[in-house]
């Protein structure tokens, strides 16, 4: 019996690792696109999982939520903060912080 949990509790590992890969490939992707399309520079190429939580889908399903930050740049000298939020695999919201009294979302 604790063989199974034990294989049960590592697939579901295995799972979590894996989701949480194609969330932050996705949320790269389109930080990516954002910035190009703003033409700024999105610094390091990367994202930070900054919050993880459960919530339900608009189906009323459990599902990963995630919460992405990144920096970017407009100039190439000042760093500025954006962040994506995922609902699943699916993007809720983008946010891009232009100058200190605006966003765009």
């Amino acid at each position: 019996m604790q063989e199974i949990l034990l294989i049960a509790l590592l697939l579901f590992i295995l799972w979590l690792w894996r989701d949480s890969l194609r969330s932050r490939e996705r949320a790269i992707q389109v930080c990516r696109q954002a910035c190009d399309q703003i033409h700024a520079q999105f610094l390091d190429d990367t994202v930070v999982l900054s919050r993880l939580r459960l919530c339900r889908t608009k189906r009323g399903t459990m599902a990963l939520c995630r919460l992405y930050v990144f920096d970017f740049s407009m100039d190439g000298e000042q760093r500025r903060s954006g962040s994506v939020s995922m609902k699943g695999q699916g993007i809720e919201d983008l946010v891009l912080s232009i100058d200190q009294s605006s966003s765009l979302h």
